[in-house]
C-alpha cells in the first residue's frame, strides 16, 4: 500500500503518445520505459525522454533495476551498424543509420532543448561503450547544435580511456549515480564498487574542469540518515555539482529485485536537500518522484543561475 504522498494522476496522454510514437518509429529505448519510471507520463507528456543506448539489456545484476539481463559472453551488438557520416539527416534516410544517428534525429524531431543519454551496463564490450556514447554526442550537436547535453554513464569498470573518450566528447553534464550508500552495494549493487564510482566522478574534473558533474541516490534501501549524509559528502570531495535523491519503488514483483525497506516522507527529503545545499552542492533535487534525469532541464537552469 503506497502511502498519500505516491500516488499520482496520470497527465493527459495526447503529447504522451506523440513522444511514445518517435521513440518507436526510430526503434530506440528509453530508460522510461525499460526501467518502468513511475514519471513516465509525465515526461512523456512534457515531451522529453531519456535516450538509453547500447540495447536494452544489462549484463549487471543490481537489485532495484528492471532492465533484462544479457550474459556477458558472447558479447551481443553494441548498436545496429551502417549508415554513412553526413551530418545533414532527413526522415527519408533513417532506415540505414545506427543508434547514434536515430537518437540525434529523435532529438531533432521532439524539439528537445536539453537532451539525457543514459545506457545499460556493457561489460561485455571492450571499452563498455564508451564509444557509442561519444558517437551519440557527436550526432546530436551535429543537427541540434543549441541543445544541452546530459550523458549518465556506467562505470566502465574504471577504465580511464573510456571515461577520457566520453569526457572529450564535451557533455555538458556528465551524471554517474552511486546510487545507494556504500554499506548496502554487497546486497543491492554486487558488481559494482562505491570508491570506483567515485574515482569516476573526481577524474571527469582531471580531464576537463568545465564539465559539470551529477550523482544521485535512492532512499528506501535500508539505509541510515549518517549513511546518507556521509555519501553526500563523499560526493562534496570529489567536487560533484549536482545531485539528485529519491525514493525507491519496486519496478516488479517478478524481477528479483528488493523489496522497499521505508516510503521516506517529504520532509525528510526536503532536510537532505537543505543540508547538500549547505554542503556546496550547485543543485539539488530531492523529492518522492525525483529520479537521475527527472527535471533535468530544470535543474540545469537552476545550476546556471
Amino acid at each position: 500500500m503506497l502511502p498519500s504522498w505516491l500516488k499520482q494522476k496520470k497527465p493527459s496522454l495526447g503529447k504522451s503518445m506523440a513522444v511514445n510514437n518517435i521513440i518507436k518509429q526510430h526503434n530506440l529505448h528509453t530508460v522510461c520505459q525499460s526501467a518502468k519510471c513511475p514519471n513516465i507520463f509525465e515526461c512523456f507528456a512534457k515531451g522529453t525522454a531519456t535516450f538509453m543506448i547500447l540495447g536494452d539489456a544489462c549484463t549487471r545484476h543490481c537489485r532495484f533495476c528492471s532492465i533484462p539481463k544479457i550474459p556477458l559472453n558472447p558479447p551481443a551488438p553494441p548498436f545496429v551498424k551502417g549508415g554513412n557520416k553526413r551530418g545533414d539527416l532527413t526522415k527519408e534516410e533513417i532506415g540505414g543509420f545506427n543508434e547514434s544517428k536515430k537518437v540525434a534525429l529523435a532529438c531533432l524531431e521532439m524539439k528537445l532543448k536539453h537532451v539525457v543519454i543514459t545506457s545499460v551496463t556493457r561489460d561485455d564490450l571492450p571499452d563498455g561503450g564508451a564509444g557509442v556514447f561519444s558517437d551519440t554526442i557527436t550526432e546530436v550537436r551535429k543537427i541540434c547544435s543549441d541543445v544541452t547535453i546530459e550523458v549518465l554513464t556506467p562505470d566502465f569498470q574504471g577504465n580511464q580511456t573510456s571515461i577520457r573518450q566520453v569526457v572529450s566528447a564535451k557533455p555538458d553534464i556528465f551524471n554517474h549515480n552511486i546510487e545507494t550508500v556504500s554499506r548496502l552495494y554487497a546486497s543491492i549493487r554486487p558488481e559494482a564498487d562505491y570508491r570506483r564510482s567515485l574515482r569516476l566522478l573526481s577524474s571527469i574534473k582531471t580531464v576537463d574542469i568545465t564539465i559539470t558533474t551529477k550523482s544521485g541516490l535512492m532512499l528506501g534501501l535500508g539505509e541510515e540518515e549518517t549513511e546518507v549524509l556521509a555519501a553526500l559528502k563523499d560526493l562534496r570531495a570529489v567536487d560533484c555539482d549536482m545531485v539528485t535523491i529519491g525514493q525507491y519503488l519496486r519496478p516488479s514483483l517478478s524481477t528479483g529485485t528488493v523489496e522497499v525497506a521505508r516510503f521516506v516522507p517529504p520532509e525528510e527529503f526536503e532536510s537532505y536537500r537543505l543540508k547538500a545545499l549547505e554542503m556546496g552542492f550547485k543543485a539539488v533535487a530531492a523529492g518522492p518522484f525525483v529520479r537521475s534525469s527527472y527535471m533535468a532541464e530544470e535543474s540545469l537552469l537552476k545550476f546556471s543561475r
